[in-house]
């Protein structure tokens, strides 16, 4: 019996030791989440003032144009938003496909599947201040 009760006690913490850090790990992957909200916001309703809740104030957007390294500042990135949804918006579905995190870095995979186009975002993303925040998207643009 002492065997049994032992084995059992050892089991247990083993489950508990290893069930704590998921927890902890599903609790960040659900604030990466709502900061990637504020982003699906943002194209949603058009409104481009979403994405300061998404992204740092200092983020850069990097895509290839032309076979060439292009970019945005946030600001340019913002600017580019017109404040009223597309036409196709109800035809329009995104998804965070994965999130990775090491400690205080993560990089979130998103897509944009639109009626024209599907985009596949990489978030680089860091937790500032208590609070996780886009620091770098390269994108694709995969047109149909």
């Amino acid at each position: 019996m002492y065997k049994l009760n032992q084995l059992l006690l050892i089991s247990l913490t083993l489950l508990i030791v290893s069930c704590s850090p998921s927890t902890e790990q599903d609790h960040e992957k659900e604030q990466i989440r709502e900061a990637i909200h504020y982003y699906f916001q943002a194209h949603a309703t058009g409104n481009g003032e979403y994405l300061r809740e998404a992204f740092h104030p200092v983020a850069h957007l990097y895509f290839v144009r032309d076979n060439e390294l292009a970019q945005y500042t946030l600001e340019e990135y913002i600017a580019l938003f017109d404040g009223s949804p597309e036409d196709d918006e109800d035809q329009r579905i995104r998804s965070i496909d994965d999130i990775e995190i090491s400690g205080n870095a993560a990089i979130a995979t998103i897509t944009l599947d639109y009626p024209n186009a599907i985009y596949t975002d990489y978030m680089s993303m860091l937790k500032i201040e208590g609070q996780w925040k886009i620091v770098n998207k390269t994108f694709y643009l995969d047109p149909r």
